[in-house]
C-alpha cells in the first residue's frame, strides 16, 4: 500500500500491514528480545520503565519508551496482536501520519492518568494504554463492524465490543481488581482517544 506520509489521507488500496502498524511491532518485538538479556534488561527497566515522579527513577522520556517494553510473551503477544487486528483498519482508514500522532499521543496520555490517579510504587510498561486508545478508535469509526469472540464464539458489533472492556476497565480500576494491571492507563487511553477524535472532527464508517 502506497501512503502519501505528508498529509493525513489514506489511499484506496488497503493494506494488512501498513507502515506505521508494521513498525510499531518491530520495534517492540526487537525491544522484547533485548529484554531476555540480563544487564539490557536491567538497563531498559531503570530507564525505559514509567516510574513513579517521586521514586527518584522518573524521567520525561518514560512517558514514551515505557510502550514498548511487555513483563511478559502473554503481555507482548495481547497487545501487539490487537494493535494488529485493530490498527490496521484505523491506519488505513485516517492514513500513517494521523495514526501514528494518535498512537502515541494516547499513549502519553495514558501514562499521565495512570501517575495521577492509579499508580502505585512500581514501574508501569506496556502499549497497552495506546491499544485501548486504538481499540476505542475502531470502535468509533467502524461501531457496525462486527468482532468474532472467541468465548464465546459470537459476533458483536464493535460500539458493544469496546463499551463492555470500557466498563470492565473501570469497575475493575474502582475495585482495585488484579493490581498489577494499570486499568486507569487503558481507560486513560481510550479518554484521551476519545477527546483526540472528537477534537479533529473525525466521522466514522458510513454504511448503507
Amino acid at each position: 500500500m502506497n501512503y502519501d506520509r505528508n498529509n493525513y489521507s489514506p489511499n484506496t488500496q488497503f493494506s494488512i500491514f501498513p507502515p506505521a502498524v508494521k513498525h510499531l511491532i518491530i520495534v517492540n518485538l526487537l525491544v522484547f528480545v533485548a529484554l531476555m538479556n540480563p544487564m539490557l534488561q536491567q538497563y531498559l527497566m531503570v530507564f525505559g520503565a514509567l516510574w513513579p515522579v517521586d521514586s527518584g527513577n522518573f524521567a520525561p522520556w518514560q512517558l514514551i519508551s515505557y510502550m514498548f517494553i511487555h513483563a511478559s510473551f502473554g503481555h507482548i503477544f495481547f497487545n501487539l496482536f490487537a494493535l494488529w487486528i485493530f490498527g490496521q483498519g484505523i491506519e488505513n482508514f485516517w492514513g500513517t501520519k494521523r495514526f501514528a500522532i494518535y498512537y502515541f499521543l494516547t499513549g502519553i496520555g495514558a501514562a499521565l492518568i495512570h501517575m495521577w490517579i492509579g499508580g502505585t510504587g512500581a514501574p508501569t510498561v506496556g502499549a497497552s494504554g495506546a491499544v485501548y486508545g486504538i481499540l476505542l478508535a475502531f470502535g468509533m469509526m467502524f461501531p457496525d463492524r462486527y468482532i468474532m469472540l472467541l468465548i464465546p464464539p459470537i459476533p458483536i458489533k464493535a460500539k458493544y465490543f469496546v463499551a463492555i472492556f470500557g466498563v470492565i476497565e473501570l469497575m475493575s480500576g474502582i475495585m482495585r481488581t488484579d493490581s498489577g494491571i494499570a486499568h486507569f492507563a487503558h481507560l486513560g487511553g481510550m479518554v484521551v482517544g476519545y477527546i483526540l477524535i472528537r477534537y479533529w472532527g473525525l466521522k466514522g464508517e458510513r454504511r448503507a
